[in-house]
Parts: structure tokens; C-alpha cells; sequence
């Protein structure tokens, strides 16, 4: 087979903890080096919390298996400071196209508005999402990340979690405040504590084959129903990194998983769809089967699960590692907060109602492809065939065809974080939502992007003029929150036509920014650290700032705990 990737081997490293006499505490050991758990560590280091990196391997994946990061992953991993050269490296694309037999039904744009930083997609293999991780782990002293390092053993307690870890030297022990699991989705962790994730596991299987070819199709989804090279099932092509380009096979679920990877029955599968004149050659190859399952609650004591250890869902969507991302980024501000005690634990809570959220939407969308995709009686067939017909001509058909609906940020409306607003204002970016991107303009000049100025820290968006006086009783506000160890970014936003005179003002140079958050005049934003929107208003309140930080901190839980 084709080799376009050599895995990187990292070194076993032993560990001053293992010459300890008694056990090291930390406050936060990550187990797991995959995208979440990578992701978990560089998050936390950003948060100013060091954290222990225990992976049973040495290198990254083997295979491309997921391959398609989602614009909001991408926004989480510029915050990093690793969304570079994944982005230089990865196939960019927005564009997509539907098939019914040898007919295109409609195409997609899943970015057509202008003016972002990040694109809509990129297509990357895996092993390279993980290896510029790793390369930014390794720039950041907070991480400690260690290979070869087996967790063989869990005591989770009220207080702290008790593990022990092997190694080709022996094993040691030692201790955390936290512990976030990230072991995968059969999880030996979740196992060892009698933890279950549930969910459906789907009749079909699917043939994933990674191919090496010099073809000049588009970089855009491709997605056939009933395939004139693959009758009555259905078919996907991507174009990945180093022309290496992703097909999925729909099988059925009586393929034999084992004789559908040989090579000599994945040829006539793919001369059937390119034709024999095109050139190419087999990098990897794997079947699976869907499945799409959760744990009900992703959090035990003081061990959190994490990625695929904590749910799964179907690879159709690109929700897997894109939702696994979301949720670090949801829980570790949280985390963060709480060990350097500006909030109480109570907070930790909402990560699970936060995240159960998403996560039961990410398997909704999900379950729902795979139900359209797979039609199991001639009932649910004729209708997905009568949807694929009317697609053609009529768009409201084409909100129906589902070939896996692609993964989108969890907007959290019910969060009890949320301060609920008092003013008119466009639904588009109600507390809870994502914020969205849009350019700006620093002082002197400095062109930027407002997602770049929000950080990891609460920031409070002041849009237009405030007199003295405004400015001075929420100075005093945000002093008495900083006195409680919460810095709050004050960031001001000069409407179109004017320019930004120090660090803390930016210019909306183009307008976007007030169109996108339905800004005018001494409107407010408060976004979280997570770069959700939690309160906004049309008029500065400074004691409303304070009490919607609160409530973001999850002080009015606590508060309602012990009353």
C-alpha cells in the first residue's frame, strides 16, 4: 500500500514522580493524547493550570480516520495557537454537491457570508490534527506530557482520584484533583468504575478507503444516493492532504468486514466509480459501524470523561472529534475557575447539562443521517427516494435530504448561566450562542479579528460613546470583580468611521461586527471564556455586569444549594 505519512516515534521519558516516595499530587492529570485530551491540556495551560499527559502510546493516530474540522474547531484551535498549519496543510472547502443516481439533485455553500478568518472546513488527515498538537503542547511549560505511560488502575474519592500508571520500568502511583478521562470509545476507564455509555448501534457497515491520486476533481463534498457505480447504496468522496482522497462505501450489514478491506475487492469498487484509466493506490482502508451512544451523566466524582470515552456518534456529520473539542473547551474555563477558587464547584455541574445538550443533539443529527442514509423497510426507502426527487426542483425538499448533516456550534439556551435578556436585540447571537468572527481594526492600524481580541477570559464588549461617568462606575465594578480574583476584559468597540486609539479599542472598520451582533449605540456584550455569549443589554448597568458574572461563575447555583 501507499505511505504518504511517516508516524513521529516520541521518547518514553521517565518521570521524576516515579522516584517519589509517596504518590505526587497534581491538580489535573489528562488521560489520553488524542485530540481531546490534547486539546484539555493546552486549554488549561491557557487558564494558567498545569496538567500531566499520560498516553499508553508513542505517536499519533494510525490512519486518517476522522478527517473533516469543522470552522468552530478550527476557531478553538487559532485560540490555542495550533489552527495554522493545520489550515496550510489541510484542503480547504465550503462547497458540496448531492447525487440521486447519475444526477446532481443541489449543491451547498456552507459559508456564504464574507468577512471570516476561518474557513467553513478543512479536510485533514488525523495523525497531522494530532501531531501540530502535540508540536504545541511541547511549546508550553504547563504541559507535561509523558508517552508510554499506561493508567492500569483508578480509585475515584469525593476528594481526589487515586491512579496508578505503568510504565516499561515499573509502575508508580499517583494523585489529582481532577482527573479527565480521554481513553477512546471502548474506554478501559469508564469500564474499570462500572460506567456505561448507551445509545444504538446501527445495521450497516461502511468500507472507508483512503486513496493516493493526481485527479483534478474540486475540493467540495461529494455525496451519492443509489450510485450509478454503486447501485442502491450510497457513496461519499473528500479530497484530503498530499492527494490523498476519502471514499466511503456503504456495504450493508452482511459484508464481511474482514473481506471487504483486501484489496483486490476494494479495486472494482473504486475502477467502477473513477474508471480503470485513472491511476491510483490504496493508503488505508477500514470498515465500521455506526454507532451512536453516551454516557448519561460525563462526570464521576472527580473524574471527567471526555471525546469518544464520554459519546459517540456516527462519522457521517463530522461530530466526533468537532464535538469533543467543544466540549474541552466548555469544561476547562470552568475547571479552571474553580481550582483557583473564583467559583465553586457547583459550576462543574453545568458542563454536564452544557454538554449532555450537545451532545444529544450531535447523536440526533447523526441518528437521523444514518436513518435517512440506510432506509431499513420499502416504507422509509420510498419516502427518502420521493425526497431525493422533489430535492431537484423544490428547496424546501432539500432541508429533508440528509447525507449527514455537518457539524455546527452548540448554541446552550438553557443554561442557568445564561442571563436572559431584558432589550430587543436579533436572535442571531442570544446568550448562549457562539460568537461570531468578524474583522476590526486595532490601534494604528493593525488589521484583526474580533475573536482573536476575546482571549480565553470573560471580556465585556462596549459598543460606541460612554461619558466619564459610565466609564468610571464600571471601572470601579470591574475593579471590585478583579478584587475576587475574576480579571474581566473591557474591550471597546468605535462604530464605523472612527479609530481606535490604544489596546483596548477596536475599530468596526466595515460595519460587520455591529450587523452580526445587532449592535448600536451603548449595546454591551459579555462573553465567557469559552467564547459564548452569556448577557448582553442596550445600556450600561455596572451592578448588572457584576451580577450576570456571577451568574456565569455559577454563583447563584451555589447560593441556591445551600439555601
Amino acid at each position: 500500500m501507499a505511505s504518504t505519512y511517516t508516524n513521529p516515534e516520541y521518547p518514553y521519558q521517565r518521570s521524576p514522580d516515579q522516584d517519589a516516595a509517596e504518590p505526587v499530587h497534581h491538580r489535573v492529570i489528562i488521560v489520553g493524547g488524542g485530540p481531546a485530551g490534547l486539546a484539555a491540556a493546552m486549554d488549561l495551560a491557557l487558564q494558567g493550570i498545569d496538567s500531566v499527559v499520560l498516553d499508553d502510546n508513542n505517536t499519533v493516530s494510525v490512519g486518517s480516520r476522522a478527517i473533516c474540522i469543522a470552522k468552530r474547531t478550527l476557531e478553538i484551535c487559532d485560540r490555542y495557537g495550533c489552527a495554522r498549519p493545520m489550515i496550510d496543510k489541510g484542503v480547504i472547502w465550503k462547497h458540496g454537491r448531492v447525487y440521486f443516481g447519475e444526477e446532481q439533485i443541489y449543491e451547498f455553500d456552507l459559508l456564504p457570508e464574507e468577512h471570516h478568518k476561518i474557513p467553513a472546513f478543512i479536510n485533514l488527515q488525523q495523525y497531522y490534527f494530532e501531531e501540530y498538537m502535540v508540536d504545541r503542547c511541547l511549546e508550553m511549560p504547563q504541559i507535561d506530557l509523558r508517552w508510554l505511560h499506561k493508567v492500569t488502575g483508578v480509585t475515584a474519592g469525593t476528594d481526589r482520584t487515586d491512579i496508578v500508571v505503568d510504565t516499561q520500568e515499573g509502575p508508580y502511583r499517583l494523585s489529582c484533583d481532577y482527573l479527565l478521562v480521554a481513553d477512546g470509545a471502548n474506554s478501559p476507564i469508564r469500564e474499570s468504575l462500572g460506567l456505561e455509555s448507551k445509545g444504538q448501534i446501527f445495521e450497516d457497515r461502511f468500507l472507508i478507503a483512503d486513496i493516493v491520486m493526481e485527479a483534478d476533481f474540486p475540493a467540495e463534498r461529494r455525496f451519492w444516493f443509489d450510485a450509478p457505480f454503486h447501485p442502491n447504496q450510497s457513496t461519499l468522496l473528500h479530497k484530503q492532504a498530499d492527494n490523498v482522497w476519502r471514499i466511503d462505501f456503504q456495504l450493508g450489514w452482511d459484508a464481511d468486514p474482514e473481506e471487504e478491506k483486501k484489496i483486490e475487492n476494494i479495486r472494482p469498487r473504486v475502477e467502477a466509480m473513477l474508471g480503470k484509466e485513472q491511476k491510483w493506490e490504496l493508503e488505508w482502508a477500514s470498515v465500521y459501524t455506526f454507532r451512536c451512544r453516551k454516557m448519561d451523566s460525563f462526570i464521576h466524582r472527580r473524574v471527567i470523561f471526555m471525546g469518544d470515552a464520554a459519546h459517540q456518534v456516527s462519522p457521517f456529520g463530522a461530530r466526533g472529534a468537532n464535538g469533543a473539542l467543544q466540549s474541552v473547551e466548555n469544561l476547562c474555563w470552568k475547571l479552571a475557575a474553580i481550582l483557583q477558587g473564583r467559583a465553586p464547584a457547583s459550576l462543574l455541574a453545568t458542563h454536564d447539562t452544557e454538554r449532555q445538550h450537545g451532545a444529544r443533539e450531535n447523536i440526533l443529527h447523526s441518528t437521523r443521517a444514518t436513518d435517512f442514509m440506510t432506509p431499513k423497510n420499502a416504507a422509509t426507502r420510498l419516502f427518502r427516494d420521493t425526497v431525493l426527487d422533489l430535492a431537484r426542483d423544490y428547496p424546501f425538499a432539500r432541508s429533508l435530504v440528509n447525507s449527514g448533516r455537518l457539524s455546527t456550534p452548540c448554541t446552550y439556551d438553557d443554561t442557568p448561566l445564561n442571563t436572559p435578556d431584558q432589550a430587543d436585540f436579533a436572535e442571531r447571537m442570544r446568550p448562549g450562542s457562539p460568537c461570531l468572527d468578524a474583522p476590526v481594526v486595532g490601534a494604528g492600524g493593525q488589521q484583526e479579528w474580533l475573536l482573536e481580541r476575546l482571549g480565553n477570559r470573560f471580556t465585556l464588549l462596549l459598543y460606541g460613546d460612554f461619558t466619564t461617568s459610565a466609564r468610571q462606575q464600571l471601572e470601579a465594578a470591574l475593579a471590585s470583580l478583579e478584587g475576587e480574583g475574576n480579571h474581566i476584559g473591557a474591550l471597546w468597540v468605535l462604530p464605523q468611521g472612527q479609530q481606535a486609539g490604544d489596546d483596548n479599542e477596536i475599530a468596526d472598520s466595515q460595519g460587520i461586527l455591529a450587523q452580526r451582533y445587532d449592535l448600536r449605540q451603548g449595546a454591551i456584550y459579555l462573553i465567557r471564556p469559552d467564547q459564548h455569549v452569556c448577557a448582553r443589554w442596550r445600556t450600561l448597568d455596572p451592578d448588572a455586569v457584576v451580577r450576570a458574572v456571577h451568574r456565569a461563575l455559577g454563583r447563584n447555583l451555589a447560593e441556591e444549594q445551600a439555601a
